[in-house]
């Protein structure tokens, strides 16, 4: 290898201009040494991308997995409910058989729902949260605190502290307590 083209490399590999006075003091060992451990280091990194790439790709098959196991298993606890509902419909009887049998589809499916970890926001007695609460209307009255809830319209829900539906509520507006 001549002068010439251990500068032009050596400016490659570092990418500073080297003088000549510089190359005289680089052998040629030196610089295979140097070429061969920037070629370690480039095979390194696009190694390491390439254990990236599948990781991130792993980690999305995974999420979508644990998504359709939990949907799955979420689903089973409903799917009896769902079958005693068609039953329901094809039932022939009375009026009152058809509730009582609706009313057992009612708790069969809150006991679904609670297996699930579902549970129902506190409504009627309460005060008024926002956090939990979407309010519908109010109801003027003086034998209830103010802003205490009268009438749930639509039952809330939520998984811990994660809130699912708000519930819609009717609450009480007590002049008597707000001029006070």
């Amino acid at each position: 290898m001549t002068e010439a083209e251990i500068l032009q490399a050596a400016e490659q590999v570092e990418g500073v201009p080297v003088t000549e006075a510089e190359v005289g003091t680089v052998t040629l060992a030196e610089f295979e040494q140097v070429k061969q451990e920037r070629d370690q280091l480039l095979d390194r990194m696009a190694r390491m991308q390439a254990e990236f790439d599948n990781a991130r790709k792993r980690d999305a098959k995974e999420r979508t997995e644990f998504r359709e196991f939990a949907v799955g298993s979420s689903v089973e606890q409903i799917l009896p409910v769902l079958d005693n509902f068609q039953l329901a419909m094809k039932a022939q009887g009375s009026p009152e058989q058809f509730r009582e049998g609706v009313e057992l589809i009612l708790r069969q499916m809150e006991e679904a729902m609670k297996q699930l970890g579902v549970q129902k926001v506190e409504t009627i007695g309460t005060q008024f949260d926002p956090r939990f609460h979407e309010a519908l209307g109010s109801i003027e009255t003086t034998e209830h605190p103010d802003h205490q809830v009268l009438e749930e319209v639509r039952a809330g829900y939520r998984i811990k502290e994660r809130l699912l539906r708000p519930a819609l509520v009717r609450i009480a507006v007590n002049h008597a307590q707000t001029e006070a």
